[in-house]
C-alpha cells in the first residue's frame, strides 16, 4: 500500500524528534527547503508540519518557524486538588516561588462574579511566578476572601498557602471546580513570564471550596503551553 508522502514526511521528522537527532528548541527548516528537501510541494510538507503540531512534536511560532517541543512535559494532574509545594516535590526538578504581587483588595466586578461575593468584602490578592529549572512558566494569581482567611503575609504565599490554611487556621480545604482554557498572553504574562516568542497559555481556573461547600478561593494558574501535560484517570461506570 502506497504511503501518502506527506505521512512518509510526518514519520521520518518524528523519529528524528523521538530518537533526539532533533531537540527541544530546535528549528526545522523553512517549508521550502523542506518541500526541496523532499522533492514535494509545499502544500504536501505543509500538511505534514500540521500533523507534527497536532501531534505535539513542534510549535509554529510567527517570526521563529516550526520549533521543536519538549516531550518530556510536566504531568499536572487535573483532578487532584494539591498545592504547587507538594507537586513540585514529585517533579524532580529545582523549582522556587516568586511573589511578584500581595495585599487585601476590594475585588473588581470580574472577581466578585468569581467569588460570588459584592465589592463590599475584602479579598487577599496573590500573584506568584512559579520558575522550573530556572525559568518562570507558571504565574498563579490568587484571591482569597478575608473573612475565611484572616491573615496572610508574603513568607506564608513564598512556602505554601494551603499548608497555612490547613495546619495554623485549622480550615479543611475540601474540593474544586476547574476549568481549562487557552488563552492569549496578557501583558502580566509577558512581564512575568520566560514565555519564549509564545502568543498562548493555558489557564487553569480553579473554584476551591472548604468542607462546609463555603467557595473560599479563585485562581488562576496561567501554563506556558509547552511545558505542561494535564492528566486525568477515568473509569467507566456500568
Amino acid at each position: 500500500m502506497k504511503v501518502n508522502k506527506y505521512v512518509m514526511i510526518y514519520k521520518e521528522i518524528a523519529e528524528q524528534i523521538d530518537k533526539g537527532v532533533l531537540s527541544a528548541g530546535d528549528i526545522l527548516s523553512s517549508e521550502n527547503d523542506l518541500a526541496e528537501q523532499y522533492e514535494t510541494s509545499r502544500e504536501t510538507v505543509r500538511k505534514a508540519l500540521n500533523v507534527l503540531v497536532q501531534n505535539g512534536y513542534i510549535q509554529k511560532i510567527k517570526g521563529k518557524g516550526s520549533v521543536v517541543l519538549n516531550r518530556e512535559k510536566m504531568q499536572f494532574p487535573v483532578s487532584g486538588l494539591v498545592s504547587f509545594k507538594e507537586l513540585s516535590q514529585t517533579l524532580g526538578k529545582e523549582t522556587r516561588t516568586t511573589v511578584h504581587e500581595f495585599g487585601l483588595t476590594h475585588p473588581d466586578a470580574y472577581i466578585q462574579k468569581q467569588l460570588r461575593i459584592t465589592g463590599d468584602e475584602e479579598v487577599w490578592r496573590v500573584v506568584r511566578s512559579r520558575n522550573i529549572d530556572g525559568e518562570h512558566v507558571i504565574l498563579d494569581k490568587d484571591y482569597f476572601i478575608r473573612k475565611n482567611v484572616p491573615l496572610l503575609t508574603k513568607e506564608i504565599c513564598e512556602d505554601s498557602i494551603y499548608h497555612y490554611i490547613e495546619g495554623e487556621l485549622g480550615l479543611v480545604i475540601s474540593y474544586a471546580h476547574k476549568e481549562i482554557v487557552v488563552e492569549p498572553c496578557t501583558e502580566e504574562d509577558q512581564k512575568y513570564l520566560d514565555l519564549n516568542g509564545y502568543d498562548q497559555i493555558v489557564v487553569v481556573k480553579n473554584f476551591v471550596f472548604l468542607d462546609d461547600t463555603t467557595l473560599f478561593q479563585y485562581t488562576e494558574s496561567r501554563h506556558r503551553l509547552d511545558k505542561f501535560r494535564f492528566v486525568d484517570f477515568a473509569r467507566r461506570e456500568k
